[in-house]
């Protein structure tokens, strides 16, 4: 089943136009940056929440980590599955519709359960939607552009989350000085405002049609049973890629979430000093990391070698290693740099990990590949590694130890993902024809 000679490659005629492609992927990163500012602007003003609604450190990772990896271990696959068989703009516009619905019911909950029910919804939509976007964008691209087709994905990605930071401190101290909306505290006015304006990419992703799908093999008709008898044919090269990433995931994912809180209480900033830099940290590491993942997964694809397109993954994950001491940095421009390189080499390897599913495996597996990852990575990344580092800094002596809890997690996650991509370049299949 894995050989190329198989591969059906769709007609000429339904061949991806690069005029028509462009504007379809501005909407589709258009829409990843939305949903990431949705998800991530809770990290930014998190102490104020917490202290709020008067929550302890594990209360917080659990709202930044279980509530978000919930929906994504319990519906990726599903939706995976339906991304591979149905029409994935519908999908995609739901997705749009539970994030909006999720920032909104944030702006509101006055307990635990409600606020964990809307950081759940807006997981929903921001991650769920990657596996579509993914999707949609490999049918509009010819398979040695897809690396600069995700790049564009993954710039509308790390936008949204440096976005989050840098809007939600912005914001929070525009609502500090002038006042909450409608008597809602500052932070809960942040997400009011920005689920309202989320409403006008929902009404702009109701327009977007369905692309015909490109390089299917059983098709997306075959039973369910054959499309998974097919995936488990990859394992060898899937669970170290999936390895890789997860590990390299879990370092950032802890490194996101509770940067904001060791610049408060290590170095004594606050969000309105600190939010801005902070989101430019993120987003130009998402930007630069982008553009050097995209070009260097077509450039080992277009090598032909078996693996070729791993290999930038592998730096990638080396590269970051060093960084995961940044909760330990002496100043906070150091904080600042070493976070920033720890995000580079992230962004790099998962560019290079979704380019890969979308040219080494058939189209028929592609949703159900990164549905997969999602549910697993999700769970693992988003579920574990916030709390694992709260519990760590607790086993250390307290929320004191924050810090080095964080580096310590990140360390050993860093380094099983960089043994991960290894593993994944020597197993890797052949490129499909």
């Amino acid at each position: 089943m894995t050989g190329s000679a198989s591969a059906t490659i769709a007609a000429s005629d339904n061949a991806p136009a690069k005029q028509r492609a462009w504007p379809i992927l501005l909407l589709l990163a258009l829409a990843m940056a939305t949903g990431n500012i949705m998800l991530g602007v809770f990290a930014a003003v998190q102490e104020q929440a917490k202290a709020e609604l008067g929550f302890s450190d594990v209360q917080m990772s659990l709202l930044n980590g279980l509530a978000v990896s919930i929906p994504l271990a319990a519906l990726a696959i599903p939706v995976g599955l339906l991304v591979d068989r149905s029409v994935r703009v519908r999908l995609l516009l739901w997705t749009a519709i539970a994030w909006t619905a999720g920032t909104l019911l944030t702006a509101f909950a006055q307990s635990m359960t409600l606020l964990f029910v809307a950081r759940m919804l807006g997981s929903l939509g921001a991650n769920i939607s990657t596996t579509i976007a993914i999707s949609l964008a490999a049918d509009i691209c010819l398979p040695e552009r897809r690396g600069r087709s995700l790049l564009l994905l993954t710039i509308g990605k790390y936008a949204g989350a440096g976005l989050a930071f840098a809007l939600g401190g912005w914001l929070l101290g525009l609502f500090v000085e002038r006042g909450g909306l409608i008597g809602l505290a500052p932070w809960r006015s942040i997400h009011l405002v920005l689920g309202i304006a989320s409403l006008f990419v929902v009404a702009a992703l109701a327009f977007l049609k369905e692309p015909p799908r490109m390089e299917t093999r059983v098709g997306p008709s075959a039973p369910i049973g054959e499309t998974f008898r097919e995936l488990f044919s990859y394992w060898r090269f899937l669970v170290p890629l999936f390895i890789g990433q997860i590990g390299v995931l879990m370092a950032d994912a802890a490194a996101t979430i509770w940067a904001a809180p060791v610049l408060a209480r290590t170095y004594g900033v606050t969000p309105q000093e600190f939010a801005g830099w902070l989101g430019g940290v993120i987003f130009g590491a998402g930007i630069l990391g982008a553009i050097i993942g995209g070009i260097a997964a077509d450039a080992g694809h277009r090598t032909g070698k078996r693996g070729g397109i791993v290999i930038a993954a592998i730096v990638g994950s080396i590269i970051a290693l060093p960084a995961v001491l940044f909760p330990l940095a002496e100043s906070v421009p150091l904080f600042g740099f070493a976070l920033f390189v720890l995000l580079l080499g992230g962004t790099i390897t998962g560019l290079v990990t979704a380019t890969a599913l979308a040219v080494l495996l058939p189209n028929e597996l592609r949703g159900l590949s990164i549905g997969t990852f999602l549910a697993v990575g999700g769970l693992v990344a988003f579920g574990l590694a916030p709390t694992l580092v709260a519990m760590v800094s607790e086993w250390l002596g307290g929320e004191d130890y924050l810090a080095t809890a964080l580096a310590l997690v990140g360390g050993v996650v860093s380094v099983l993902g960089c043994i991960g991509f290894i593993v994944a370049y020597r197993t890797a299949p052949e490129p499909i024809r």
